[in-house]
């Protein structure tokens, strides 16, 4: 048995096969921050915190004449949020039922999609990461308009290639600047096409944690999402008539280059 005690449930496996597919399909929608930085795991649920490689002298000695010095980590942050489902529910689903509700699972992957996508791009200070915005000391580009963002995305490409970060570059949007990018007609072309044909070597991402845009080079070796335990679904108690499930995961993320991003912002 592991930490998630899925052994425990009163559930079928059609069920969970069915919650596992509806979890997986929402944090695909959602999650961004993994198509454009580095992925380090998952390690598992005794991987608890990233070597950062730096050494903190200390002013006392553990013998006279023996100097000493604390190694530096970064911990793992451990999320959960809870969602209770009717057992009823669950066991239609062995009984033939094609369209379960299971939205209370999607609304709990979103959650968790938008807590990991905020430490990524806005940072959490109480888990000690720095997100990619505020670390990037580049001025913000602003964008008065949809059809700005052709030319707003070539001067973030030529301020990042000028810090000396190659591409290829990616671009991560907010959902209003998304749609606005992905229904939009500059001069009876499509300012998507524009992006993703003249410009841009990389994807365009739509990032729901993320306010105006990012234009972050991809080449590697800058940003490093770590993995302890995926996002995954556990199971917490239940009685008569629900099962309260959780998802849960445990991860850091750390800023290597801050150079390798400039943000988009609505002027």
């Amino acid at each position: 048995m592991d930490l998630l005690k899925r052994q425990l449930a009163p559930i079928l496996d059609e069920a969970w096969a069915a919650i596992d597919e509806e979890t997986k399909s929402i944090l695909e929608l959602h999650l961004a921050g993994r198509r454009i930085v580095d992925v380090s795991g998952p390690h598992g649920w005794d991987f608890a915190a990233v070597n950062t490689g730096e050494l903190e002298l200390v002013d006392w000695q553990p013998v006279d004449g023996i100097h000493a010095g604390m190694r530096g980590v970064q911990r793992l942050l451990e999320l959960r949020t809870p969602v209770r489902i009717p057992i009823m529910e669950l066991d239609n689903i062995g009984r033939g039922a094609k369209t379960p509700n299971l939205a209370g699972i999607a609304a709990a992957a979103e959650r968790m999609a938008q807590a990991e996508d905020g430490a990524i791009f806005n940072g959490l200070d109480d888990a000690g990461i720095t997100g990619i915005l505020r670390a990037s000391p580049h001025e913000p580009i602003q964008v008065a308009g949809v059809g700005d963002y052709p030319e707003a995305i070539r001067s973030a490409m030529s301020l990042l290639a000028n810090a000396g970060v190659q591409g290829p570059y990616a671009l991560a949007l907010g959902p209003k600047a998304y749609d606005l990018v992905f229904t939009a007609i500059e001069n009876g072309y499509p300012v998507v096409k524009q992006i993703t044909r003249q410009i841009l070597g990389g994807p365009i991402v739509r990032a729901p944690a993320l306010e105006g845009g990012l234009v972050v080079s991809v080449r590697g070796g800058d940003y490093e999402l770590t993995l302890g335990q995926d996002l995954s679904v556990g199971y917490a108690h239940h009685d008569r008539d629900e099962v309260e499930l959780y998802l849960a995961e445990s991860f850091t993320f750390r800023v290597l280059e801050p150079s390798a991003a400039v943000a988009l912002v609505r002027g």
